[in-house]
């Protein structure tokens, strides 16, 4: 039998002693926990007598240690062995204090923010190197699979990440390295008048636009339009469950999503390093024909005999590697992203970062490698 829980105030000999009856739980406590408060919150020499409770959980546990406050005491309690266990455990929890962590300031906050983002950086470079691995091996066994069955491979993304990638960005490449050769030039101009050696700033475009700015600027440039596609639209299929859906159907998604993304970069990379090749020097011969009256044919003329086609083999061999770094930084921020649109824009955003990031960092490796080759 059930009832709600009550009690009520006896005067005896030792003080006032609050008799508690019925069923003191968290279904039928009530407001019965404030009343008892209230009622002996004046009193100091209160004794509670629960013999006539029927049941009582934590909630009426805390509502009798609660109403006594800070003068509960054990001795003044008259209970079953239970209660007064209950009893006992409520009160020890109820006055354990809360430990208040201070929260490091000033120069201390600054290192630990430091500190945790060198250690996301390296779970980041050590993810992402694992990504890459899976992704030479998916390549790898693909090589192998144009020899063996051709008729597997899945040629139509790959074309179509093809346009996507490299038709659609020629405009883009072409009009940005344009003026950064027409900038370079200009720089040139002005620096080498004051040494009447004017006439070398043909090598200095030739240098910097042969060498590095096609390849870096092309890399860079794919990394805000490519990496941040590929990581959308792999996220949005996240989103929507639909790479689930090609596993439980059997089918790859890191063959059928990642691979021919990094196919089409593999090959659309090197045409437009070629375009911005061309692009860049169309601007500096602009410049330097409009300020110093340099022909077509005397800056072609320089061109070939002074810089020649080594540096533009030097930029070439960067490329696949930058392609795979877009490719695989890309697609692994979209596979990464959860099933929110915060999520989704998190990981946009970091794929393109991450991805300028490392092509920066490539690019300075390759220079400190050729330098030592006296390439």
């Amino acid at each position: 039998m059930q009832g709600p829980a009550e009690f009520s105030l006896q005067d005896t000999t030792g003080g006032q002693t609050a008799v508690l009856a019925g069923d003191w739980t968290t279904t039928h406590l009530g407001t019965c926990g404030d009343e008892l408060r209230d009622a002996v919150r004046v009193r100091s020499d209160v004794t509670f007598d629960l013999d006539a409770v029927r049941r009582m959980d934590t909630a009426g546990a805390f509502a009798v240690v609660r109403a006594a406050g800070e003068k509960f005491d054990l001795t003044r309690v008259k209970a079953k062995p239970e209660t007064r266990r209950l009893l006992e455990l409520v009160d020890a929890a109820y006055r354990v204090k809360p430990v208040v962590r201070k929260e490091p300031e000033g120069f201390n906050q600054l290192t630990i923010r430091v500190g945790r983002g060198v250690v996301s950086l390296g779970e980041e470079f050590l993810d992402t190197m694992a990504f890459q691995g899976r992704l030479l091996v998916a390549t790898v066994r693909m090589i192998g699979r144009l020899v063996t069955a051709p008729g597997r491979i899945r040629w139509a993304p790959i074309f179509s990440q093809m346009e996507r990638s490299g038709l659609d960005a020629i405009p883009i490449v072409a009009v940005t390295t344009f003026f950064v050769g027409s900038v370079v030039a200009l720089l040139g101009v002005n620096l080498l008048q004051q040494f009447g050696a004017e006439v070398f700033v043909v090598e200095l475009i030739g240098v910097a636009m042969i060498r590095e700015f096609n390849i870096v600027i092309t890399a860079v440039l794919l990394s805000g339009r490519s990496a941040s596609a590929f990581a959308a639209e792999l996220g949005s299929m996240k989103m929507t469950q639909e790479v689930d859906a090609m596993q439980v159907m059997g089918v790859d998604p890191f063959e059928a999503l990642v691979l021919p993304r990094l196919i089409a970069m593999l090959i659309t990379i090197p045409l437009l390093t070629f375009i911005a090749t061309l692009a860049g020097l169309l601007g500096g011969l602009v410049v330097t024909w409009s300020m110093l009256g340099l022909g077509p044919v005397f800056f072609l003329q320089r061109i070939v005999e002074n810089v020649g086609s080594t540096h533009f083999f030097v930029a070439l061999v960067k490329a696949p590697f930058m392609a795979a770094t877009i490719a695989g930084i890309g697609c692994r921020q979209g596979l990464l992203v959860g099933g929110d649109v915060e999520s989704l824009g998190r990981r946009v955003t970091a794929a393109v970062v991450h991805a300028i990031f490392a092509i920066i960092m490539l690019d300075a490796i390759f220079a400190v490698i050729f330098m030592q080759l006296d390439i």
